[in-house]
Order: structure tokens, then C-alpha cells, then sequence
């Protein structure tokens, strides 16, 4: 992890508190020396503040952006304006927190956040050939699925899903854990989004006729089965 801020106090506070958080932190007090660690050694996560002498964060996440790096950065701020958060976000910063903050809350947002770059990175590793489960056949690059030769025509949630158990096929997926990885939800919401979606999925799966292969294990989550 490199942590960026021009106030050493804080690098000091962050470095401890992350540090205990279970990261391993590099400093860096301004923006060029950031870019210079980046292109170093690159780290699983940056946390950047948004107002610093020279590079604003603002101008690093784009700068790290042309240069076609896509690691996760989450900005901090001492503002919590509207325009502030557009702008990091717009940006394309991964997460934006306000001081004062809980370190407890930040590590969470990173863990997160780093979580979910994994998730789209495996995606991307896949996506260039054909996942095939049973006689289900789903083509990541190009969004389609097809149950023995005829396509599902998916909308682009149920697509996820359906790719989100895909990925573990066989494996039990717990709604917490399809909610995080298909709706980015890293909280606990009361919600039956999942269940609403998997009812969706089923029909089209089960269309014709076909055998049940996206089954419910009550009490545990839902699985994609391989075979019989």
C-alpha cells in the first residue's frame, strides 16, 4: 500500500493505523514522489489526498489513469463538498473518504475495494475464451450465454450473476458473497435482490424444459451445478 499526504502527521497516523490493520505502508509526502514509487514498485492500493502542493490527488489518479494503470485508489479529503467527490471520482478514484475518519472504517474501504479489483481482474483474465459448464457456454468478452446452443439473452445483471457462479462452479456462493461481487454491496443490506435475480436466472436456464443446474442450498447460498 503507498499512503500520500503532504502532512506528516498523517502519514504517521496512517502508517501506524494501517499497519495494525494488518497493511504493509510506503509513504509518499507530494504527488511527483508518488508517481516515481508507482512506477518503482507498484502497490495493491494508494490512498491519496486529494490537497497537496505541486500534483493535486486529483491530477495523480489522472496521471496514473493515462498511463493505463488501473490499481485502486481511494482519495481523502478535509472537504466533504460535492464537487470535490465528483471531481476524484470523475477521475476514476475507486472510493473518496472525508477526514476526520476511523481507520477501522478506511481499512474496511480498502479491503474492499482491493477485493473487488481482484474480482474484475479475474474477470478480465477470462474473458478472452469461452467458460463452459455443462452444457452452459458463456462468453465473457462478448456478454452472452447460451443453454445447449441457444442463447439466453441475458440482461446485463443476470449475465453477472450468471458469470459469478460460473467462476466457482460447483462451489457454494453465500448471498453476502454474490451481493459483493455482482451489486458491489460490501455492507450488510437487508435485501432480497439475489433471490429475485436467481428466480430470473432459473427461467431462462430452465426454459424448454432444461434440468435445474442453479440450485439453492437452504440456509447456505446457491450453486452452479456441473452435471446430474
Amino acid at each position: 500500500m503507498l499512503v500520500v499526504d503532504d502532512d506528516p502527521g498523517v502519514r504517521e497516523a496512517l502508517d501506524l493505523g494501517l499497519g495494525l490493520e494488518g497493511f504493509t505502508v510506503r509513504l509518499a509526502e507530494d504527488g511527483e514522489n508518488a508517481l516515481e514509487q508507482v512506477a518503482d514498485r507498484l502497490p495493491s492500493v494508494i490512498v491519496l489526498d486529494v490537497t497537496m502542493p505541486g500534483l493535486s490527488g486529483v491530477e495523480v489518479v489522472q496521471s496514473l489513469r493515462a498511463q493505463g494503470r488501473t490499481l485502486p485508489v481511494c482519495m481523502l479529503s478535509a472537504r466533504d463538498e460535492v464537487d470535490d467527490r465528483v471531481a476524484g471520482l470523475a477521475a476514476r478514484a475507486d472510493d473518496y473518504v472525508v477526514k476526520p475518519f476511523s481507520i477501522a472504517e478506511l481499512a474496511a474501504r480498502l479491503h474492499a475495494i482491493v477485493r473487488l479489483h481482484a474480482i474484475v481482474r479475474l474477470h478480465e483474465s477470462t474473458a478472452v475464451r469461452p467458460l463452459v459448464i455443462g452444457d452452459v457456454t458463456i462468453e465473457p468478452a462478448r456478454r452472452v450465454a447460451a443453454r445447449a446452443g441457444r442463447d439466453l439473452h441475458l440482461t446485463t445483471r443476470e449475465f453477472d450473476l450468471l458469470l459469478a457462479l460460473a467462476h466457482r462452479p460447483g462451489q457454494v456462493l453465500s448471498r453476502a458473497q454474490l451481493l459483493e461481487q455482482v451489486w458491489g454491496y460490501t455492507w450488510d443490506v437487508d435485501t432480497n435482490v439475489v433471490d429475485v435475480f436467481i428466480g430470473y436466472l432459473r427461467k431462462k436456464l430452465e426454459a424448454d424444459g432444461r434440468p435445474r443446474i442453479l440450485q439453492t442450498v437452504r440456509g447456505i447460498g446457491l450453486v452452479l451445478r456441473t452435471g446430474p
